[in-house]
């Protein structure tokens, strides 16, 4: 079965924008392409994991998620890099557009779209990674035994102070480059466990 590492996309791979809901407005952090560049050397599946309650608000055209994800992959191919898949929810259970109003299994801290991507893509997830921003990256990753690491860019630093009850990460880094060395190294030495 393959390995994978589940990367959050705003505030992870890509600057936190609020609502982003222009490829103008699109900016990756100058680290992105070579981190997923080193996971696609290292023999790891690369996903991208994202909730997108805009869309459920009515703020984000769904075809735009398309487009937007199309050209990631661009730039990131244009870097020699690879995102394997990209997985997003829709969902909110207070959504202003009816067909998208509802509690699903795909909205983080939910596993839903680690499930989907495993079954489709034939991952390990307890031999995965998760690297977000957020405590739900870290409960996703718990709900399906992935070992997750927080990165304190995007909320990051922000949420590092108070995380919920029985929630924790791996490790907490400073960005998605040192996430992705940490892995590596953990790798090296047989252990995916460490300290902060």
């Amino acid at each position: 079965m393959n390995r994978a590492v589940f990367l959050d996309r705003d505030g992870t791979l890509i600057e936190e924008a609020g609502y982003l809901d222009r490829l103008q407005r699109l900016q990756l952090f100058p680290w992105s392409v070579d981190a997923v560049r080193l996971l696609n050397r290292a023999g790891f599946l690369v996903v991208v994991v994202t909730n997108q309650a805009g869309v459920a608000r009515g703020i984000i055209r769904p075809a735009f998620i398309g487009e937007l994800h199309e050209e990631l992959s661009r730039r990131f191919a244009a870097g020699g890099a690879r995102i394997d898949a990209f997985y997003y929810c829709p969902h909110h259970p207070e959504a202003t557009v009816e067909e998208f109003r509802l509690r699903c299994d795909c909205r983080k801290p939910q596993p839903g779209m680690l499930r989907q991507a495993a079954g489709e893509l034939n991952i390990d997830l307890t031999r995965s990674f998760v690297i977000g921003d957020r405590w739900i990256d870290m409960q996703m990753a718990q709900a399906v035994g992935a070992t997750g690491i927080m990165v304190r860019t995007g909320y990051g630093a922000s949420e590092e102070h108070c995380p919920p009850e029985n929630v924790a990460a791996a490790a907490i880094v400073p960005d998605a480059m040192t996430a992705v060395s940490w892995i590596l190294l953990a790798e090296a030495h047989g252990s995916s466990t460490s300290s902060r």
